[in-house]
């Protein structure tokens, strides 16, 4: 994505002409970012000595372009560690029986997908069980469960050490001081361990999430949640666990606003390596928006534009039926104008000269994208996109007041 000409362009392609070509709202995505990102992901793991392993978090982008792309990076007949089921292929994580069969059905090997779900139900087993994808377990209960159905596999136990970085309204629902719904807390780490032998389940993977849109200044919090699970995982490998991989899960996060810092990918890499290093095992990374994000903008068309109380309203023919990542996890917007309906001079970086609330056109009160959003003067017949917002979104869709899904353009090659 990138301004050229005064024309915001996402794969070398102007965005204005692809939203009249193709009608709004409309997601367009650049796939080969997609891959950039977990490339330079996986290559700074291995600069710090690292064995990686680079798994896409499928709730973010699912998206059977998307899938086919990434299988296509590694696609026969390709030679050497990029090939399907080697280490440089880009693996997937599932989180649902769903997203599993997604995956399988655009050519990924069970091998390749890591599943790690919550409150896994009998149902789900009977999708799964067969299947012989790796599950990573968040309960003693659901130890219980996999073990009366699949004794003697091999699973993975997702760990819970009360500590991360969080951002926005992740804090209540991942990491600190309340409980949440997700992974073995340190106080019950024998119990579970003695669940598993039980069943002869054999714990090969530790597993733990930490981080939500975490940016090179949060990297000092993320290495004290590290210390935390490292002494996790180290209590398991004394119980006997036979670890083959501690996967240190996603939430890296991009910049998207002036004066954010991205992530040092090596900083970053050298912490794990600093705390996970000397075990010898291989290092799973399951990020989302950090592949994602910056593959995808939304265009919409402004629809409305009025002043109401003193506070210019700009109205958008889309709602957070369609981008709703903002909703959840608190994330602010950016967004840009890319061209005039009228063709009138305006170009995408051109200054910002007012603030405007900017809404949707869902039937709720609260459908309004941003408060105090500096917009340069739009009006009605206007794209605006939305830019960085290629992850937890077009895959987040809803049906809320029987609103569509917003069309999507993918490309796997820059024009």
């Amino acid at each position: 994505m990138r301004v050229e000409g005064g024309r915001l362009l996402v794969a070398g392609r102007d965005t204005e002409a692809l939203a009249r070509e193709h009608g709004t709202p409309l997601y367009v995505f650049d796939l080969r970012r997609i891959g950039e990102q977990a490339g330079a992901l996986r290559e700074a793991l291995i600069r710090a000595g690292l064995a990686p392993r680079v798994r896409l978090a499928m709730k973010a982008l699912r998206d059977e372009p998307v899938l086919c792309y990434l299988r296509g990076l590694a696609a026969p007949p390709a030679p050497g560690p990029g090939a399907p089921g080697g280490p440089a292929a880009i693996g997937l994580d599932a989180c649902s029986p769903g997203e599993v069969e997604a995956a399988l059905a655009c050519g990924f090997r069970p091998e390749e997908i890591s599943y790690t779900g919550t409150n896994v139900s009998e149902r789900d087993l009977d999708v799964l069980a067969p299947l012989g994808v790796h599950l990573n377990v968040d309960l003693i209960s659901q130890i219980e469960r996999v073990g009366r159905r699949c004794p003697g596999r091999a699973v993975g136990l997702r760990i819970n050490p009360r500590a991360g970085v969080m951002r926005g309204h992740a804090q209540s629902l991942y990491a600190g001081d309340k409980p949440t719904k997700f992974g073995i807390y340190e106080e019950d780490l024998d119990r579970a361990v003695a669940a598993a032998e039980r069943h002869d389940l054999r714990i090969d993977t530790a597993h733990f999430h930490l981080a939500n849109g975490m940016l090179d200044d949060e990297l000092p919090a993320f290495d004290e949640a590290l210390a935390a699970a490292a002494r996790m995982v180290h209590q398991m490998i004394a119980a006997g666990c036979p670890l083959e991989e501690v996967n240190v899960g996603g939430g890296l996060g991009t910049p998207l606003h002036d004066g954010e810092r991205p992530l040092d990918l090596d900083a970053y890499a050298g912490l794990i390596a600093r705390h996970f290093g000397d075990l010898g095992v291989t290092i799973g990374a399951e990020p989302g928006e950090f592949l994602t994000n910056e593959a995808g903008v939304l265009l919409a068309e402004v629809v409305t534009v009025e002043d109401r109380a003193g506070t210019p309203f700009v109205g958008l023919d889309c709602g957070w039926n369609v981008l709703n990542d903002h909703r959840i996890y608190g994330r602010e917007l950016e967004f840009v104008l890319p061209a005039r309906a009228d063709k009138s001079p305006i170009r995408a970086d051109a200054p910002s000269s007012q603030d405007v609330t900017v809404a949707g056109h869902i039937n709720e009160g609260d459908d309004v994208f941003g408060e105090g959003v500096r917009l340069p003067d739009v009006a009605e017949g206007d794209i605006v996109a939305l830019v960085s917002i290629g992850g937890y979104c077009h895959s987040m869709w809803t049906d809320h007041c029987g609103r569509p899904r917003a069309g999507a353009v993918f490309f796997a090659e820059r024009a």
